[in-house]
């Protein structure tokens, strides 16, 4: 895989977990809450109005299109699995911004995610 490709298929993985991220920052700032039908109006109205949530769909805007540029360069069977790096990603930022836990468990499979992810990437050369 050559560097351009590698750079748009991170690129895009990169705003997509910053995407979760910003989700997860703006429902923490509304609360738990359920859609129901008496709140689908204020809980909608609070969810678009969430600038972390906008912002977070907005990543996932710009991701799609840095994914079909992705697309238009690599095959789907390698880059797909390369998604794998936003559980990575998110897994640590979660940790570090929101107090996650990250159990010793968590961290091998991610070692296994990255394992995996670093066997697709060999196979495309």
């Amino acid at each position: 895989m050559k560097l351009l490709e590698f750079g748009l298929i991170l690129f895009g993985v990169l705003l997509n977990a910053a995407a979760q991220l910003l989700l997860k920052a703006g429902v923490r700032n509304i609360g738990h809450f359920d859609f129901t039908p008496s709140n689908i109006g204020p809980i909608g109205y609070a969810l678009a109005t969430n600038w972390p949530i906008l912002g977070g769909l907005s990543c996932y805007v710009v991701s799609v299109v840095v994914w079909i540029l992705a697309l238009s360069r690599v095959e789907v069977s390698i880059a797909y699995p390369m998604l794998s790096i936003g559980y990575v990603v998110n897994a640590g930022l979660a940790w570090w911004l929101f107090g996650e836990m990250v159990t010793v468990q968590r961290l091998v499979g991610i070692g296994i995610i990255i394992l995996g992810v670093v066997v697709v990437a060999r196979s495309s050369s």
